[in-house]
């Protein structure tokens, strides 16, 4: 993995790290709260978020493993984790343009770009 990977790497995994622990504990209420209005505005609830959370947190933990284990296993879990976040970026794209404005999936392609790329350069 190169430094560049290894930063984004990083980044992408502290990212849903700290998205997924929202969704799961809902510790940090404003956010919490806003990321609640909009599945419900999508028609979905609590245990739907949950369950996003979920998957964003086994990853986010599976997009870092690598950077802790040896080269032979790290290239296929990593690959498994840029996966799912690719799903969950694409699945929060769709939702934004659905029900909201381009401007609230942002977010969504910036994790769903770099996602795709590092999983690209994992093939």
């Amino acid at each position: 993995m190169t430094t560049t990977q290894t930063i984004i790497t990083t980044l992408l995994g502290a990212f849903f790290v700290f998205a997924s622990s929202i969704k799961l504990l809902g510790w940090q209420k404003m956010i919490f709260s806003t990321q609640l209005a909009f599945f419900v505005k999508y028609g979905l609830n609590r245990k739907v978020m949950f369950a996003v959370g979920a998957i964003e947190f086994l990853a986010a933990m599976l997009i870092l493993s690598p950077l802790m284990l040896d080269a032979s296993l790290a290239n296929t879990v990593s690959l498994f984790g840029y996966l799912a976040l690719s799903a969950v970026s694409l699945g929060a794209i769709a939702c934004h343009l659905w029900f909201d404005t381009w401007r609230d999936g942002v977010p969504a392609v910036v994790t769903l770009t770099l996602s795709v790329a590092l999983l690209l350069q994992g093939l």
